[in-house]
This record gives structure tokens, sequence and C-alpha cells, in this order.
């Protein structure tokens, strides 16, 4: 019988490599991580979840300084600058890489830092930044080594004015005017935190409405929240080139026209990270983004070789992470079966923030499912009065006749907070999944939460 260094070993400490190795340990098995940052908690804690959500908190929390009256007696309004709020980033990065590394110490996980390769599907060499080799050997092991921007060739991404979601956190000064190319989650909530502080945005869409997966009304009342804030959107628009000089940057349009800005931030596309990690010692090949394909046990077409996170793609959240990463390593200790992620709620933390759960009215409509609407706008909430977070709504979508919710969508202050309330309820078996839950039972006054009582019974009246 083969000996093992490890019975698991985790190439990347992010949300899916933490909760696989966590679970893994939990469940007696020797394991090890293998990071290629100098610290724990992979883009999401770096580049991408924690920074952007801290980033987008302060931008709020100036926002309803400067736009509350009691406030004004006070002093002027505050402007913040870029710099400043990375400031209170980074601070919160720290935070979470003690907290995190913290786990791996008292869960007595074995941690690597360096780059990880294949030799063959037993072996990994991981290579540290000062060039020495290790080898370390696993019965399984799980690939969650996440994702990076995509970045087109024809783009100087070397050059000081041009800048990507990573690359972005390293922004020094706070530009007059942003060109945003790419009007996905990523290039939206930029584009409201960036618009929050003054920042002259343009933000250039390929498509003919922003996130189209949204329910449209959703989406319409994104687009009018981000022109309201000064932010000029620009649909059905692709780049043909980018000039950057010392004056700025030119980003011409297939359309002709040529727009001007002092940066340039491209957020169109991310690829998984599986450059050099010597796949094809081991047979294993990636689509044309990078990513790996796996199957209801997040196994690879390698036995014994898993993946989970951004490098399998869809739908390259967190929060699914942590859960798919929780199962690959339940597959890999042998168990028959795992969940498989594949209904996971929205969080978009634009301002405000949208989150949604089950079916828009377009899919509805088109798979001719009949439906009936029931809305309750924050302006009419006691709670949305007294804290002055008056913009936004819930929407309830839910059968006629047998009042079964088929979809739940917010905008509005804490929508990917309130989301869960109606997700529970969707969950629920034999008849527990209906809108009566929400007229039958009695919510602390005054909240957000008690935005379901109005929609249910806004609903109900159309019957």
């Amino acid at each position: 019988m083969t000996t093992f260094d490890y019975d698991v070993l985790v190439l990347g400490s992010g949300p899916a490599g933490e909760s696989a190795a966590l679970n893994a340990m939990k469940h007696g098995h020797r394991v090890a991580v293998i990071e290629a940052q100098d610290t724990v908690g992979g883009a999401c804690t770096h580049q991408g979840t924690i920074p952007s959500k801290a980033l987008r908190h302060m931008v709020r929390q100036a926002i309803r300084y400067n736009t509350t009256p009691a406030f004004r007696d006070i002093g002027d309004p505050r402007t913040l600058t870029y710099p400043r709020l990375l400031s209170h980033a980074n601070e919160v990065i720290a935070r979470q890489v003690d907290m995190r590394s913290r786990f791996y110490y008292r869960n007595q996980i074995r941690l690597f830092f360096g780059r990880g390769r294949f030799v063959d599907k037993h072996t990994i060499e991981v290579i540290s930044e000062e060039g020495q080799v290790e080898l370390l050997t696993a019965a399984s092991v799980v690939i969650a080594t996440g994702s990076r921007p995509y970045q087109p060739e024809n783009i100087d991404f070397s050059h000081p004015r041009v800048y990507d979601s990573d690359s972005i956190l390293k922004m020094t000064n706070t530009p007059g005017k942003i060109i945003i190319y790419g009007a996905g989650v990523i290039g939206c909530e930029y584009a409201s935190i960036f618009s929050g502080i003054g920042i002259k945005i343009e933000l250039i869409n390929s498509r003919d409405r922003l996130l189209e997966f949204l329910d449209d009304e959703i989406s319409d009342a994104l687009s009018y929240q981000l022109r309201n804030t000064g932010v000029m959107i620009r649909h059905r628009e692709v780049y043909k080139s980018v000039v950057s000089s010392d004056k700025g940057v030119e980003v011409l349009l297939e359309s002709g026209k040529r727009l001007h800005a002092d940066a340039l931030l491209w957020c169109n596309g991310r690829s998984g990270n599986t450059q050099n990690l010597g796949l094809e010692n081991i047979d294993l090949e990636t689509d044309h983004r990078g990513q790996l394909v796996v199957d209801e046990h997040y196994q690879t077409r390698v036995p014994g070789i898993y993946a989970a996170g951004d490098v399998i793609g869809w739908p390259s959240l967190a929060s699914a992470a942590y859960d798919q990463g929780r199962s690959a390593a339940a597959s890999a200790r042998g168990k028959e079966h795992c969940r498989f992620v594949d209904d996971v709620p929205t969080g978009i933390y634009t301002l405000p923030e949208i989150s949604s759960v089950g079916q828009t009215e377009r899919e509805l409509t088109e798979a001719k499912i009949p439906y009936e609407v029931g809305r309750a706008f924050f302006k009419d909430t006691a709670r949305g009065q007294i804290s002055g977070e008056t913009v936004g709504m819930l929407k309830l979508l839910f059968h006629p006749d047998t009042l079964e919710i088929l979809g739940i969508h917010c905008f509005g202050a804490e929508a990917a907070e309130i989301i869960h309330i109606g997700q529970a309820i969707m969950k629920q078996q034999n008849g527990g999944n209906t809108l009566r839950y929400f007229v039958t039972t009695t919510f602390n006054y005054p909240t957000m939460a008690e935005a379901y009582r109005t929609a249910a019974l806004n609903g109900l009246n159309r019957l």
C-alpha cells in the first residue's frame, strides 16, 4: 500500500481551498495547503471580495454623512480620496489574513508558500519565491487556485494609467475621470464606488442592458441609479484600441467614438489560474478560459483530482466557493453524496446593492409559467425613512394558484441580507413554500425585513 505525505493536498487558500482543507482535517485527514501568495486568503481576501466591499462601505458611509441634513449642521461635506479608502481596505485585509492564519494554525494544517506544479497525479512540486523546491505527495488533490482578470494582448496593462480589477487596488491617486470597460458585476460595483467619491465615470457595456441575468425591472433600477450619480453608460459598444500616454487614456470604439479619461479600468472577463500548474503531466485540459470541468462530485476527468471555486467557472462567487470546497473534500474522502452547488443567490454590491434568488419575470414568461407580482417600496417603510435608505424595493414573484414563491428580487439597502429570509421559505418542502408565510408571521417593526409582509399583501391583493 502506497504511503503518502498527506491524505489531501489543496492548491490555493481562498474560500474554496480553505473550506476544503478544514473539512478534510475535521474528518481526520492529514492536510496541507499550498498558497502562491505571501499570505493566506486568496484573491477573495487580497484582490476581490474583501477590498472592494471595504471600499464600498466607506463610500456608503460618506454618502450617508454628506446627505443627512443633521450632519450638515455639524460641518461641511466630506470628500474621500481613493488612497484614503484603500487604507481602510488594507486594514480589513490584514484582519482577515490574521483570522484565517489562525484557522490553519489551530487545526494543525501545514501551509506551504510557493507555486505548486503537478509532477504526477499524486506528487506536487512546490517552488518557493527563493527558488527552493520541495516535493509533496498526497492521495487526493483539490485545485482551488481561483481566477485572475482577463487581459487582451493589444492593451498595455503595464502603463500606469491602465488597470484591471486587481491592479486598481494599487492606484495611488484619485483620477478626475475613469473609463470602465465591462459592465458586469465588477464593473458596475466599481462604477458605484468611484462615482460615490465624485469621479466621473464612462461605463462601456457591450450588451443591450446592464447585468442581463437580472430581472429587467432591477436592471432598469440599477441603470437609473448609476446615471443619477453621474455615470455615463454606453450600451452596445466594443473597444477597438486603447492608446495610453502621460496625459491620459484614449479608448477608440468600433462605432468610431473616441473616449478620453485619466485612467482605464478593465473589467471584462476572468480566466482560471491554471497556467503553469503542470496539468499536462496528469493529462488534464482546461477550456478556453483556463477553467476546469468537474462532475457532480467536483472531480475532474482525472480520478483523485478535484477542483472548486472560481477555477471551475460559474457562479464564481465566494459564497459558492466555500460550499464547493467542502463538497470537494467530502468527495475526496469517499463520501457518495455531496451537495453540488447549482442554486446560489445573487449578491451585487453596487450602491444600492442588489440580490436575487429564483426566476425572473422574463424566464417565467418564456417558460409559460403563470405568476403574479408583489412589491414593497423601501420609501414606504418606516425603517427606510428613519435610516434615509429610501431607494429600492422588494419584489416577490409567485404562482397565482399555489402561492408558491418563484423568485425574489431586491434592490436597495441590505438587499444581500434581506434576500435570505425569502430564500429560506423557498427551500421549504411539502407546501411550506408559500406566500402566506409572510402574512401569518409577525415581523419586528420597524425593520427592512417587514417589506416581505408588505410585498406579500400587495401580491395577494392582485389576485
